[in-house]
């Protein structure tokens, strides 16, 4: 069994890392790249940035946060917000980042996923799909924070996103999202159940119990949380060393495998 990731999430505005409930709310926390390298060194298997201002200018920021940051540390990176051309995949691969995530560009333009998978790789690409309950039970597909409902299929959505050649679903459930009560079992093993790519769950996480809940309860292969790591309620370590214990395997920050058996 492959090792579940814990990935830091850094949502970024004007160079500052930022953090509201429901994407609202919003007040600064910290410098992007001291947080980044707290989290390197404190075992994060990867590290997610959100440009949440998602202008050109938002973007020329983040660029330069990245490549400050891939100074620094040396696990994966990741990194959205207002990504819509193959050039802007370009600009954030150039300064540093492993892996870009597209949401509402490609929401409105399925291609653009299609075409980042031809020139960049399946590895680069990263769907990114935040979703919503509707009135009769299903999930749709929300944009612009969760204030648009686009009325798309959630769980249809990440079907295309794989066979158009998405490597990885960042699923973010709006229901859940920053009010610390558990990732959303339901939404997340609905989307596991349906793509064979990885699956990270997003949205929700409140304390130690919900990471080993959504790894048990789901087939998630890593799970993001922001505000508990940035308020230093938890620290990356705290989490593995929790995984460890109910059997679920994670690797050391010295990238030492340990829990069961996990491949190379």
């Amino acid at each position: 069994m492959l090792a579940k990731r814990i990935i830091p999430c850094l949502d970024v505005r004007d160079g500052k890392v930022v953090k509201g409930v429901n994407f609202v709310g919003i007040r600064e926390v910290g410098d992007p790249v001291e947080c980044a390298i707290e989290y390197d060194r404190e075992g994060a298997d990867e590290i997610c940035f959100l440009d949440i201002t998602a202008t050109h200018e938002g973007r020329g920021t983040m660029a330069a946060v990245v490549r400050e940051v891939a100074k620094h540390v040396f696990v994966p990176l990741t990194v959205g917000g207002g990504i819509a051309s193959l050039d802007d995949f370009r600009e954030i691969l150039r300064a540093g980042a492993d892996k870009v995530s597209v949401n509402s560009a490609a929401v409105k333009d399925p291609d653009l996923i299609s075409q980042a998978a031809m020139v960049f790789g399946s590895q680069c690409v990263v769907a990114a799909i935040d979703a919503k309950r509707a009135g009769d039970g299903t999930f749709h597909v929300v944009v612009h924070g969760g204030r648009i409902d686009t009325g798309k299929d959630a769980l249809a959505w990440v079907q295309e996103c794989e066979a158009r050649g998405a490597g990885e679903i960042l699923l973010t459930s709006m229901d859940t999202d920053g009010v610390r009560g558990g990732f959303d079992l339901e939404l997340t093993q609905a989307v596991c159940e349906r793509v064979s790519i990885p699956v990270i769950a997003s949205g929700g996480c409140g304390k130690l119990e919900h990471f080993s809940e959504v790894f048990e309860k789901t087939g998630a292969d890593a799970a993001l949380a922001a505000s508990l790591f940035h308020f230093r309620e938890l620290t990356v370590g705290q989490v593995k060393e929790h995984l460890i214990s109910r059997g679920i395997p994670a690797r050391r920050p010295d990238a030492q495998e340990i829990g069961e058996e996990v491949d190379p």
